[in-house]
Formats: structure tokens, C-alpha cells, sequence
């Protein structure tokens, strides 16, 4: 058995360390909702995780969703419930998760990286303009830090060139776009439930989609292809008597996490609000230090990471405040190191056009910390560490 290193387990235990860079926000609800989510007598596949499903899919405005194990898995079915595989090109923002880009390998599609905007890092309209091929099958936007993507553009090039979209809503459950909940406005859309997201289950994902056709099949492969859910298999007839008409996958969303999935959902807007009054004080305090750019921001938007851009005049390099803050006892990270960075997307993914402001932004930016219940105080402390050179 793997032991778990001194370095590795203390990285979250180091008495050094007075601000995290986030924090789970778990109430005695959740806890009481796990805990008799235990006494259920389908621990997966269950009257729970139907329930979860139904008050996302409320929430949202959605038409159909189907949870699954991780937003990965989410945007990987998703990929396979459109048809692409071998041979097709999916154009994605370098500027993202590896997960994004690893989902479409997964479905042996070609990863094409495309720019980001220089304001709010989200997909560049242009740069997908820009990187169009006869083999471009479908795009997938990603909401970046929870802001919008330009949907109503990405989703006129996507009809004009017969693209399917896909939206990476990761980062922005809560976050609006013209009145619509983002994930509405393509053929599916990808939601993340890790403990670091605006509400989370632990592990978990969800995708939400208006076609009948797309989430029966998402339902289906999640469950090893299986054609009956374990509640159809057990209710009535033979259990084993079920079908299996292509392979599938082990993507299920169990009952414990969907309970805790149900009760955090059940605050979310109260947690966005807290989210978006913490990066308002940030924003009021840190807009008058020479050399730091503060993110752009919107009232739809999730407020899911608070990311400055740390500019010439500021005098220190990014890493350096980084190394900085962190002996101050402030943890900081970085969203995201680009896609083209990564060995493995730069033997498999393919670039058609220059990605000078994803490669510009690497150079700048830090994630500060950020969750629902930081303090002004330790905001405080982050920005006077900024502030002082």
C-alpha cells in the first residue's frame, strides 16, 4: 500500500499557512443529508440521485440532466452521445483545465487549441474564426472563472459551419447569459461538483441538455451501457434481464453525494452572493495598486476564482509574488498553465492559430484566495501582501 508522503500530507496540515486558497463550505445540513442519504437501500442509482437531478435541472432551466461521477466524464459522454470520434477536430480554449482537452482525446478526437481573450480570458470568437477546418466538428466553451462566454457569436459560427457545442460549465453554476443560464445555450452542457467549485459533492458532475436523445444516451453509457437503471432492474422481473447495445462507461453519481448535491443546491444563490461580495472588496482595494489588473466582472457572473494580472509597472514578476504570498503564509495558485505547455497535448493537439494572449496571460496572472466565507480580515491580509513592495 502507497503511503501517502510527509510533504504531500502536511502541504494542507503546515502550520505556516493562515490563508488557504479555498475552503469547503459544509453545513450540519449537509452532514445530516449524507448521513441518512447512508440508509437508503440503493446506495447508487437511486430516488436520490432522480431527485438531484430534477432540482438541477429546475435550477437551471434545463430540459434533461444527467448526473455522472465527474465533470470529465461529463464532457466526455457528452462528446460521444454527438458522435465525435476518430478523425474530427474539437476546438477548445488553451486556456483551460486539462480535463477539457483530455475528454476529447478520450474519444479519439484531435484537441485544437484556440486563444482566449485578452479581458476575460474566455474563448476568443476570432480565434475559433481563425482555426476552422474542414474536419472541425464542434467547439467547446468554457466558461472561465465563471464569467459568460460571447455565446450569442460562438453559437451563430457554430450554425453557419454545422458545429456541435458543448459548453464547460465547470467554473459556473449560477452564471447567467442574457437571462439563460449558460449550458442552455448549446447541444450540452458540463458541470463540476469538486470541492473547490461553488458547491460541491465531493466528486460529481452533470450535464444538462435540451435533446431527449442526448441524455438517454448519457444515461445509458454512464451504466456500463446497460439499457435499465438498477431501480427498473430491481422493481419488477428478472434483474439480470437487461440489454447492453454499445459499450459504456462506470460514470455513475451515487446516492450519498447526490444528497449532499441536493442540500448545498439548495443555498446556491446565497453562496454566490457571498463569492461576489469577496471579489467586490478585492476589487475596491486592489484597483488602486500600480501594476495590477483586476479581473473584469459582471453581476451574472459565478465568481468562481478571483484572478489579477500581475503587469510590469507592479515591479515583481508573477512567481515572485507567488513565493512571496506564500511565505507570508498566503496560498496562492495559478489558472490555468495553458494546454500547449503539457507534453502530451503537444504531440496530440494541433493549433491553426497564434496564441499570444493565452501565452501573455500565463506570464501574469494568480488566482487569489477565494471562498464563501473569507473573511475581510483575511482579505485584508492578501491585500496588504500585495500591496506592500
Amino acid at each position: 500500500m502507497k503511503v501517502l508522503s510527509l510533504t504531500a500530507r502536511d502541504a494542507f496540515n503546515d502550520n505556516t499557512i493562515k490563508v488557504p486558497f479555498f475552503s469547503q463550505d459544509i453545513t450540519n445540513e449537509d452532514k445530516k443529508a449524507v448521513i441518512s442519504a447512508l440508509a437508503s437501500p440503493l446506495l447508487t442509482d437511486g430516488p436520490i440521485l432522480r431527485k438531484f437531478e430534477n432540482d438541477f435541472r429546475v435550477f437551471t432551466g434545463s430540459k434533461y440532466t444527467v448526473g455522472v461521477s465527474n465533470a470529465t466524464a461529463a464532457l466526455h459522454l457528452s462528446l460521444k452521445a454527438l458522435g465525435i470520434g476518430k478523425n474530427d477536430e474539437v476546438l477548445i480554449p488553451d486556456m483551460t483545465f486539462v480535463a477539457t482537452a483530455s475528454a476529447v482525446l478520450l474519444t479519439g478526437a484531435t484537441p485544437v487549441l484556440v486563444d482566449v481573450n485578452d479581458d476575460d480570458l474566455n474563448i476568443s470568437v476570432k480565434s475559433i474564426e481563425n482555426s476552422l477546418t474542414s474536419k472541425t466538428k464542434a467547439v467547446i466553451p468554457v466558461h472561465f472563472a465563471g464569467r459568460a462566454c460571447n455565446m450569442k457569436k460562438i453559437m451563430e459560427i457554430a450554425r453557419k459551419n454545422n458545429l456541435r457545442v458543448i459548453e464547460d460549465c465547470a467554473h459556473a453554476i449560477g452564471a447567467k447569459y442574457d437571462g439563460k443560464h449558460v449550458g442552455t445555450f448549446g447541444d450540452a452542457g458540463c458541470f463540476s461538483f469538486y470541492p473547490t467549485k461553488n458547491i460541491t459533492t465531493i466528486e460529481g458532475g452533470m450535464v444538462i441538455t435540451k435533446s431527449k436523445t442526448i441524455a438517454d444516451h448519457i444515461r445509458t453509457a454512464r451504466n456500463h451501457g446497460i439499457t435499465k437503471s438498477l431501480t427498473q432492474r430491481y422493481s419488477h422481473g428478472r434483474p439480470w434481464d437487461y440489454d447492453v447495445t454499445e459499450p459504456g462507461y462506470n460514470y455513475r453519481l451515487d446516492e450519498i453525494r447526490a444528497a449532499l448535491g441536493i442540500s448545498q443546491l439548495k443555498r446556491i444563490n446565497i453562496l454566490n452572493q457571498m463569492r461576489s461580495k469577496a471579489c467586490e472588496y478585492y476589487n475596491s482595494k486592489l484597483k488602486t495598486v500600480k501594476g495590477i489588473k483586476i479581473p473584469i466582472s459582471d453581476k451574472a457572473d459565478a465568481y468562481h476564482l478571483y484572478v489579477i494580472r500581475i503587469k510590469n509597472e507592479y515591479g515583481v514578476k508573477r512567481d515572485q509574488l507567488f513565493e512571496k504570498l506564500l511565505k507570508n503564509g498566503i496560498r496562492t495558485s495559478v489558472h490555468y498553465k495553458p494546454l500547449h505547455e503539457f507534453t502530451v497535448f503537444k504531440k496530440r493537439a494541433k493549433i491553426y492559430d497564434k496564441l499570444d494572449n493565452s501565452k501573455q496571460a500565463y506570464k501574469e496572472i494568480i488566482s487569489l484566495p477565494l471562498y464563501t466565507r473569507i473573511s475581510r480580515d483575511i482579505q485584508d491580509k492578501v491585500i496588504a501582501a500585495i500591496a506592500k513592495q
